[in-house]
């Protein structure tokens, strides 16, 4: 398993030039390394944040709590990303982070963070970055619940992550790991369950993907994008080529 300072490395390093003075900076952070079963929870809404998550392996789900108990999963978060680094800018979180799978995150303190952006301002520009590129991620999933069919609307999701798994170099082949259940896709897509199994079904035959087993596997991609209209411009990946599938 790479080590927490060189996956945050790598991440930043696809959309910002670090200099080497601000790629030691990051080495000098305080990183608290922690395993978590699947669907367990690090971080709860209406939690008062002191450290800042990184995704070191696995994948994380963000998602809102409703006062009825259900979710709504808004993002999933791979190997380098900081899905809460607004936390460093609020008092409170909105949202709940979990496991999906097992997963190991890192925690660095808000403390050290702030103080080495007041040492590598360009180190706080690229943390900054993350935080847009989140709500560039935000806006593409409202459009996509709300303005495409079913079919569309999980295809961009496949789409979506399997595009990011090959920019965070966790691709192998035509495939990458997924350990999301079928309600849990439910409640990121806004679809009921039976929905959900005749959706995946549809793509399924089209012969364009697969998911089984906790993996996803992309059979033509080109035609997975044209079902999903996926454009990847919106993630901002500066390095990243198309997949040949």
């Amino acid at each position: 398993m790479e080590k927490a300072h060189d996956v945050l490395i790598r991440n930043l390093c696809e959309h910002t030039a670090l200099a080497p003075e601000e790629i030691a900076e990051i080495r000098s952070l305080t990183f608290t390394q922690r395993d978590f079963a699947p669907n367990e929870n690090f971080v709860h809404q209406g939690d008062e944040p002191e450290h800042s998550a990184l995704v070191v392996s696995g994948m994380v789900a963000r998602y809102h709590l409703l006062g009825s108990g259900r979710r709504q999963y808004l993002a999933f978060h791979l190997s380098g990303d900081l899905p809460d680094s607004q936390s460093l800018f609020i008092d409170q979180m909105d949202h709940g982070l979990s496991a999906l799978g097992q997963a190991s995150v890192a925690f660095i303190p808000h403390r050290e963070l702030f103080a080495a952006f007041r040492r590598r301002p360009n180190f706080a520009l690229a943390v900054w970055r993350e935080t847009l590129l989140d709500a560039s991620i935000f806006r593409e999933a409202i459009t996509n619940n709300s303005a495409r069919p079913m079919p569309a609307r999980m295809a961009h999701l496949f789409c979506e992550l399997f595009y990011r798994a090959r920019a965070a170099q966790l691709v192998r082949s035509n495939r990458c790991r997924l350990p999301i259940s079928l309600a849990q896709l439910g409640e990121t897509l806004g679809m009921a369950i039976a929905t959900v199994n005749r959706t995946l079904a549809d793509l399924r035959q089209s012969g364009t993907m697969d998911l089984r087993d906790s993996e996803l596997i992309v059979l033509k991609w080109r035609e997975l994008q044209r079902l999903g209209d996926f454009t990847p411009a919106y993630l901002h990946l500066k390095r990243q080529s198309p997949p040949r599938l």
